[in-house]
């Protein structure tokens, strides 16, 4: 009698919901049963140094992984909560090879042709959604860093996006950059202060 095949699992989670600048990116890991990595956790309780050692273990441990990701004046488009599933599906469709099942963090399962469900918390309790956080916040980081060299003076390598105050106050100086995200409270604002 043969054995049943490996049950292919994969993590998916997103970053980026929360910044007024960049792409939201997403990620997802297939993983096998036997999966275990040191040290996974929810990305942000990591530090940047930490979250690059770890997704290089990801990477050659998972047994598949993809990014996928919607861009500024796509989340302007069509709201960040329909550009965060939509980036989960970009990545999802990149994959190489499809899983059996998919746990997403949050409270909203993305339009997948795979069974699954959503897991509140997930990112810090289930090691695929762990890494699937770690790997598109090293991704979107690296991605800001590039925006960082396009569009000097928002010191976007520092902030990553985030609304902080170094980050709104190089706003309401330079303007928004083509990075920025113009449906968002604080862009808006600049552009109106910019208008006066």
């Amino acid at each position: 009698m043969e054995s049943n095949p490996v049950a292919l699992i994969a993590g998916c989670d997103e970053v980026g919901r929360g910044c007024i600048a960049g792409p939201v990116v997403a990620a997802v890991v297939i993983v096998e049963d036997c999966f275990y990595i040191d040290g996974l956790a929810d990305s942000k309780k990591l530090t940047p140094k930490r979250r690059e050692e770890l997704a290089v273990a990801i990477k050659t441990r998972a047994f598949a992984w993809a990014v996928g990701r919607a861009e500024a004046s796509e989340i302007d488009r069509i709201n960040i909560l329909q550009a965060s599933l939509l980036a989960m599906c970009r990545a999802f469709t990149a994959l190489p090879t499809k899983p059996d099942r998919v746990l997403v963090d949050g409270n909203r399962y993305p339009e997948l042709p795979c069974p699954g469900e959503a897991i509140v918390g997930g990112d810090a309790t289930v090691p695929a959604i762990s890494a699937a956080s770690i790997l598109a916040k090293v991704f979107r980081d690296w991605e800001m860093n590039i925006l960082d060299n396009l569009y000097p003076g928002y010191d976007f390598a520092l902030h990553k996006g985030y609304p902080t105050s170094i980050h709104t106050s190089r706003l309401r100086q330079l303007g928004p950059s083509p990075g920025h995200r113009r449906s968002f409270g604080p862009v808006r604002r600049a552009i109106n202060l910019g208008s006066d």
